[in-house]
């Protein structure tokens, strides 16, 4: 049976079987929440200038999309000073059944909430939303299709006009061989969720590329035990592509702006420095900790890595004044 990527990688991920019903994601993917406690004190940070420019609301939700078994939720929660940790309203958006001793102060659903006033976060969410892949030929783009056992592909017909229009717009394949995926179904999901808002910041996370440096060849991929692996939408493979984070900005209400994950975290107090000698001399204890922190803090800056990451940052009838700015 031949499907295309996008039809294949729903069942693969979404289907009664599919990978993130069955599967806790921290067993096969390294997130940045899953790195260190560090992601969760720079958000906590972000939370605390977002709660300021709204005239700290109440209640102040946080939502995180995708949020596999809430730890950047509990990170927060934990981190929360008792004014503002009375008025949080915790919600986690995944499809996966709610996980046993969760906190009953933190909400569990499988669809964005309405009304959202607060912050959103979703990490590494946008690149598990399924594409369909294109392939330009002689003859003009063609879908590419797979087998969803084998992962074995071939060419079938032409992409929609709609299709056709947004690689047009975004990721314009110029020879013969070119692969894209094509992001629209990311755009109108991002579009809807910050529709779903009514005061706050939306910030998307992700392995992101930009118009002008598509890389020729498309970036699907799957995932599995930790290890990157050739995708196959079998359900028991994590199946994603990087997300065209501009378009996705388009696509959505409100003025926002791109950054790195680099640029952000570092603003928001994530510092990579060694501790000194001296400390080793004076408190070896403390010498370890702040070295441990400081080996943590490195994955997440890392330019080659986690700190690559695009930051999407988008505004819902709200500007505050964040601490990281855009960067070319």
């Amino acid at each position: 049976m031949w499907l295309s990527w996008r039809e294949a990688t729903q069942a693969a991920l979404y289907g009664e079987t599919g990978f993130f019903l069955r599967n806790s994601p921290a067993q096969h993917f390294r997130t940045s929440v899953h790195a260190s406690p560090l992601f969760a004190g720079a958000v906590s940070r972000l939370l605390h200038e977002v709660d300021l420019a709204l005239g700290e609301p109440d209640p102040l939700d946080v939502v995180d999309l995708g949020a596999g078994r809430a730890e950047l939720l509990c990170g927060l929660a934990a981190l929360a000073p008792g004014g503002l940790a009375d008025r949080l309203r915790l919600t986690a958006v995944e499809l996966a059944p709610r996980p046993e001793g969760l906190p009953a102060e933190i909400g569990w659903r499988r669809d964005v909430p309405q009304g959202i006033t607060g912050l959103v976060i979703a990490n590494e969410w946008l690149d598990n939303v399924p594409v369909d892949l294109v392939e330009l030929t002689g003859q003009g783009p063609r879908l590419v299709l797979v087998d969803p056992v084998s992962g074995e592909q071939r060419l079938g017909g032409p992409p929609s006009a709609a299709d056709l229009d947004w690689l047009a717009r975004w990721w314009p394949l110029t020879g013969v061989g070119d692969r894209a995926e094509v992001g629209a179904p990311r755009d109108a999901a991002w579009a809807e969720v910050v529709r779903n808002m009514s005061r706050g910041v939306a910030v998307a996370v992700d392995y992101a590329h930009l118009r002008g440096a598509r890389p020729a060849g498309g970036t699907l991929t799957g995932y599995r035990d930790g290890r990157q692996v050739r995708p196959v939408p079998d359900g028991a493979t994590d199946i994603t592509a990087h997300v065209a984070l501009d378009a996705c900005a388009a696509a959505a209400p409100g003025r926002s702006f791109l950054t790195t994950q680099r640029v952000a975290l570092g603003a928001l107090g994530v510092v990579s420095a060694p501790p000194s000698a001296q400390l080793a001399a004076t408190d070896p204890a403390a010498y370890l900790r702040e070295l441990a922190s400081a080996g943590e803090a490195a994955e997440l800056l890392d330019e080659h890595g986690l700190g690559g990451f695009g930051w999407l940052t988008q505004f819902v009838a709200t500007f505050p004044k964040l601490p990281y700015r855009m960067t070319q």
